[in-house]
């Protein structure tokens, strides 16, 4: 018997397009989605073995170099992404903010030991930032599909996409803090202003990989689909043009 005390789930059928939006701008709920998520999921494939990769990542509505919105990534040059990427450009991506760790169960499992770990949960500050799903900080996730391109080495665009996301993943003492709860004190103490993230994206070897945001899927915690697609301007005006609605 259902909990009457949670919403309904509304599972859909959506092995195909569901609910399409098209539109000249993201949806709203998508770029607030990209531009509050800490880090994504990026899926690559190779010989039909797909990969998934713990990112961090920039996103820009627009660069000098592209008018559109861009989702920005730095990856070992030898690393599997990367060997799949050159293989094969098509990528899925996922992102979400909502705060992932495990609460207890009903029945409680002797052999976990769960998540948060126990010293994340001492002081109350911390206790509420982990606890604060409860109360919905996002109701969605978004995948985006799309073809990534690793951007030529010592450009004048890979140049400017490393720094925008050095600087969007270089996070102030507040944020070295929060990692002092998650994680040892030893940690804590060694770990660079950055949090070691400018090792991952200043070095000279490590490549940039950019991702046109073009298209994806909204799916929400009851579990509904909707699916939508980024038009350029002059998709937008011909659609104007000929009188089509949205989804049709």
């Amino acid at each position: 018997m259902a909990d009457s005390q949670q919403p309904p789930l509304t599972w859909e059928a959506s092995a195909t397009t569901t609910h399409p939006q098209l539109s000249s701008s993201l949806p709203i709920e998508v770029e607030a989605c990209l531009k509050s998520a800490r880090f994504l999921h990026l899926a690559t494939c190779d010989n039909l073995f797909p990969h998934v990769s713990l990112m961090n990542y920039t996103y820009l509505s627009s660069t000098p170099f592209q008018p559109t919105p861009i989702i920005i990534m730095t990856t070992n040059p030898s690393s599997k992404k990367t060997m799949n990427l050159i293989k094969n450009p098509r990528v899925s991506l996922l992102v979400h903010d909502w705060v992932s760790h495990r609460p207890p169960t009903r029945a409680p499992d002797p052999t976990r030991e769960g998540s948060p770990p126990p010293q994340a949960t001492r002081s109350s500050l911390a206790s509420l930032l982990l606890n604060i799903n409860t109360s919905a900080l996002s109701s969605i996730s978004t995948t985006i599909n799309g073809e990534a391109r690793i951007l030529d080495g010592g450009s004048g665009e890979e140049k400017w996409c490393k720094e925008k996301h050095l600087e969007n993943n270089t996070f102030d003492d507040q944020a070295r803090e929060e990692r002092g709860w998650l994680g040892s004190p030893q940690d804590f103490a060694q770990s660079a202003g950055d949090g070691g993230t400018s090792s991952f994206i200043a070095n000279e070897e490590v490549r940039v990989v950019v991702v046109p945001v073009r298209e994806g899927r909204i799916a929400d915690w009851k579990g509904g689909v909707k699916d939508w697609t980024l038009l350029s301007l002059e998709e937008e005006q011909d659609r104007g043009r000929y009188g089509i609605s949205n989804g049709a």
